[in-house]
């Protein structure tokens, strides 16, 4: 079988060079530990602590506020400073819970565990529900929703996104490396809630030590196999994921359940594992730190709530200051304003750069080349559609199907004329789907 990709996408340096080769180093905090009541999409957290309460390591302190929501967890024992505004690793401020961490991580109990082949589709969802598990890839999708489609019967492909397409991140493949099993036990987990979907792990080519690794590890696995992809940005965007490894088109009025699909990424599926197997709670995960301006770049596996600032001191601080911070992926990441923003369930990553080149970039007219035409994964015209929004005409805008943009950047890389396409559309891609709801 050939590999499997779709039409457009990029080839940036991918930057992996730098942490790809450092093993997952354990990291304890020293500094207070800070719990946004919003690591999701949906509704907040509401606290379920309050000033000067003693709590445990895996206790919950803010229980999920509505259906599309989910808990979080102490990742440490101590206590309680108070509820406070602090920025979170995209910019904004928002309420968190601040707990002074004793150093003692005294544990809280355990919720009771159970053989996978005894417990109910509910009792599953539940354990997934109420560990606080969510889309650890950036979106932050309550897991348990999604993993509860209207008619999980026709559910028919569970695709673990092994891509990891962004460039430096390389926390994912890491764990493709080391947590094999427990990798495979999280897609297990998943499988046992849809009776008639095979699940597919989905591993880019330039990763092929870990698609062997998981292809032998699943051998003996009758609904599992290894799908090998091109090496290409952004091969991991869930509809061009879902195209290249079942050639089924979604749109941006599909969920992927439409397409009889479910995609969770790695730190996802093992945090699956960890909340159904092990009966525990959300309160880690893998984290990248790299970038030409990091000493020691490297993985760390990471207790929510870390300051990003104690992450970087543990790869050997800045080797000169760094014009640039971004959390997350260069493409699609965001550029962080505080080196005290915590660790949420989200971050994958804290990159460093010596130089800001985006901000010395000089914008010029389009020269209507149609590059950004070429590269565009979703098939549109980048550059009218960034007309559009700029001139704030959100009918041609929506004509145009500007709302199918996945807002990968690609067309911005691209661009000779320098143009902040991306941003462009979406920015005028929030206000057209907010408009949409209102309506």
């Amino acid at each position: 079988m050939g590999l499997l990709t779709f039409k457009g996408g990029i080839h940036p340096d991918d930057g992996k060079r730098f942490s790809k080769d450092q093993p997952i180093q354990p990291l304890l905090p020293k500094g207070d530990m800070v719990y946004p009541l919003s690591q999701h999409i949906g509704a907040p957290a509401n606290p379920v602590v309050k000033k000067g309460d003693h709590v445990l390591k895996g206790q919950m302190i803010a229980e999920a506020g509505g259906f599309v929501s989910a808990p979080v967890y102490s990742s440490v024992s101590g206590t309680v400073k108070g509820l406070e505004q602090h920025f979170n690793p995209a910019g904004s401020k928002t309420e968190c819970i601040v707990i002074e961490n004793d150093g003692e991580y005294q544990k809280a109990e355990s919720a009771p565990v159970k053989p996978l082949e005894e417990m109910t589709r509910e009792e599953i969802l539940d354990r997934i529900g109420s560990a606080g598990v969510v889309g650890m890839g950036g979106a932050g999708f309550p897991t348990r929703v999604k993993l509860s489609p209207k008619e999980p019967e026709k559910i028919e492909y569970i695709i673990a996104n092994c891509a990891e397409c962004e460039p430096y991140i390389t926390a994912d493949y890491r764990r493709m490396l080391e947590n094999t099993e427990e990798l495979i036990s999280g897609m297990r987990v998943i499988l046992s809630l849809f009776p008639n979907a095979k699940g597919f792990f989905a591993v880019e080519d330039n990763k092929k030590d870990c698609a062997e690794k998981i292809r032998a590890a699943v051998a003996d696995e009758p609904r599992m196999d290894v799908r090998l992809l091109a090496t290409k940005y952004p091969q991991g965007a869930e509809r061009q994921l879902i195209y290249a490894v079942t050639k089924r088109a979604i749109n941006s009025s599909m969920l992927p359940a439409d397409a009889g699909c479910i995609v969770d990424n790695v730190e996802t599926i093992i945090a699956v594992h960890n909340a159904v197997i092990n009966g525990q709670p959300l309160t880690e995960r893998v984290v990248t730190v790299s970038g030409d301006a990091v000493a020691r770049p490297g993985n760390f596996r990471v207790l929510l709530g870390t300051s990003h600032r104690e992450l970087i001191e543990a790869a050997g601080g800045f080797t000169s200051d760094p014009e640039k911070l971004i959390s997350g992926g260069p493409m699609m990441g965001f550029a962080m304003v505080s080196l005290d923003a915590p660790v949420t369930k989200t971050s994958s990553s804290i990159l460093a750069f010596k130089e800001d080149i985006v901000s010395r970039s000089q914008e010029t007219a389009c020269i209507n080349c149609a590059r950004c035409v070429e590269v565009c994964p979703s098939r549109i015209i980048p550059s009218r559609l960034a007309d559009y929004a700029q001139r704030h005409d959100e009918e041609k805008f929506i004509a145009m199907n500007g709302l199918e943009c996945v807002e990968c950047g690609s067309c911005s890389y691209v661009c000779p004329a320098k143009r902040p396409l991306k941003q462009a559309i979406g920015s005028m891609r929030k206000t057209a789907l907010a408009n949409k709801r209102k309506k």
